[in-house]
């Protein structure tokens, strides 16, 4: 075998072993006194062009890498759960007893202001709509659960959904329900509330990644 083959092979060991990409100075100083680096390198990339792997120069240092038109056959698709953080799924428990409410509503509930996201979080994931909105000074927008709550839950109706009392023992419910409370109808306008008008968007609509975990 010829000092240029034995090279050939030292570097393509080299660079499959490599945790990341290699500098001709790398492969110079694991390669015996002499070795034709440069030489040996354009071999190499010579016979693996239009393989599955193919050699190539990436800033300056060289590493193996999948073919580009090969790329689809590596990818992926799955779906992550999202898990909702404390904040939310407090709201959403409010949201699911007390509908229709406001956010004002949420916020004397559970004794914090809401965080710009939380309520962007369950708008975008569909678990909360808007219903309509509170006539009072302000006309604030009222929030209801959607059909996907139910489904995501396992509920038929709200009627299912668990008592205060197993609310309250897994942390979802700090607060005294007054005497007459019932389980709400989402699909019904309550008697102080109005429909929701063309263009109505909920009172705020923010990024919500990085501000989810300022609220208690």
């Amino acid at each position: 075998m010829s000092d240029l083959a034995e090279t050939e092979r030292e570097i393509e060991a080299l660079l499959f072993a490599a945790a990341g990409p290699l500098s001709v100075e790398d492969l110079a100083r694991r390669l015996p006194d002499g070795a034709d680096v440069a030489g040996a390198l354009a071999a190499l990339r010579a016979r693996y062009s239009g393989r599955g792997v193919e050699l190539v120069q990436v800033a300056g240092r060289w590493r193996f890498q999948t073919a580009a038109d090969l790329a689809w056959l590596m990818t992926e698709e799955r779906q992550e759960p999202r898990r909702l953080s404390k904040a939310a799924q407090e709201t959403l428990a409010i949201i699911a007893y007390h509908q229709p409410v406001t956010r004002a509503e949420i916020e004397a509930v559970r004794g914090v202001q809401a965080s710009r996201g939380t309520l962007d979080v369950l708008l975008e994931l569909g678990l909360v709509r808007m219903r309509g909105r509170r006539r009072t000074p302000g006309r604030p927008v009222t929030y209801g659960t959607t059909d996907a709550f139910l489904e995501h839950y396992g509920l038929a109706n709200l009627s299912d959904l668990p008592g205060a009392a197993e609310m309250k023992a897994a942390g979802l419910l700090s607060l005294d329900l007054p005497a007459d409370f019932a389980v709400p109808d989402p699909s019904a306008l309550a008697p102080d509330e109005d429909p929701l008008e063309a263009g109505d968007a909920p009172e705020f609509h923010m990024d919500f990644l990085g501000t989810e975990q300022a609220e208690p």
